[in-house]
């Protein structure tokens, strides 16, 4: 009987040298809660007080490390509002994606995503609220659909990565594949960027660049589009700037769309100015100032300006 009452143990120390086998996986939970108390004026309405969501989310991120330098992963991400508690009308909206790395060979992304494209250039240079709420940049032309959409990420060459995704229209009647492709480069203080989206006969380029210098950031990005507001082709510019002094950091953007077109007074401007100082490297008090103004045509919905103030939390 006494030889046997080793077996267990035995056992358990099998399976603890057998244990760095396994995969190792970790998951982040994650999300941003970013509220203002704005007074806003649409057209020639009155001024009004409201409290507005700033894309609040919450995510849930993953890999596991399978070996041999492959690593699987998956990230999902839902929005609602602080201010009343409601939840997005799609629950992972804002992204559901599972992908798998080979190790130099890069990502393989599956799911639902935001494009690269977006993020490689108007995205990019929104500094002072993350291109959300009532000062998100109005005159971006978004061309790309974020949903049944297969992507590949490349490793970084040099400072440089490459992004490609295409959706599946699913044989749905009418549907066209979107195209989608994002170039970023780092090197040093200059970051440049460029994408390219296309959906049937609508397509959009725009490329973008950043630069550090000291306390002062500088960023603009410039977009040319076809068919995506209004019938005809259209020049869009953005200019940002930054200067940190200190925890607290003064921000101007501005924004100038051309003539969509033959479309006659179809010009628009907006126009920010923000100041955020920062509690912590997570949360933030911040206010800002803007104004958008839409031509005649009301290509874009029409005059807009706000006063804000904001609190924002990342976890």
């Amino acid at each position: 009987m006494k030889s046997h009452s080793f077996a267990p143990l035995a056992l358990v120390l099998a399976a603890a040298a057998a244990a760095p086998a396994f995969a190792q996986s970790s998951v982040t939970i994650y999300g941003r809660l970013n509220e203002t108390v704005e007074n806003q004026k649409v057209g020639t309405g009155s001024s009004t007080w409201v409290e507005n969501n700033n894309s609040s989310r919450i995510g849930f991120k993953g890999t596991e490390d399978i070996g041999g330098g492959i690593k699987a992963g998956f990230q999902i991400e839902h929005g609602f509002s602080p201010d009343t508690g409601t939840a997005n009308a799609v629950f992972w909206g804002r992204r559901s994606e599972v992908n798998l790395t080979l190790s130099s060979l890069g990502t393989i992304r599956l799911g639902n995503m935001v494009s690269e494209a977006y993020y490689a250039t108007a995205d990019y240079v929104s500094m002072h609220n993350h291109d959300t709420g009532s000062s998100a940049d109005r005159l971006y032309a978004y061309v790309s659909n974020n949903t049944n959409k297969v992507a590949y990420h490349s490793p970084t060459f040099s400072g440089a990565t490459v992004d490609f995704a295409r959706t599946l229209s699913e044989g749905a009647a009418g549907v066209k594949p979107t195209y989608d492709l994002a170039v970023n480069w780092d090197g040093g203080p200059l970051h440049v960027g460029g994408g390219y989206a296309k959906n049937d006969n609508v397509h959009q380029f725009a490329v973008r660049g950043l630069y550090e210098m000291g306390a002062f950031t500088f960023g603009g990005y410039v977009q040319r589009d076809k068919d995506v507001f209004a019938a005809g082709n259209r020049t869009n510019i953005r200019l940002s700037g930054m200067y940190t002094l200190g925890l607290t950091e003064f921000h101007l953007n501005y924004g100038h769309a051309g003539k969509t077109g033959s479309v006659a007074d179809s010009d628009a401007n907006q126009l920010t100015a923000a100041v955020n100082y920062n509690l912590s490297k997570r949360t933030k008090v911040y206010g800002y100032y803007t104004k958008f103004d839409d031509g005649a045509a009301n290509i874009y919905g029409g005059d807009y300006r706000s006063v804000a103030f904001g609190i924002r939390h990342n976890f």
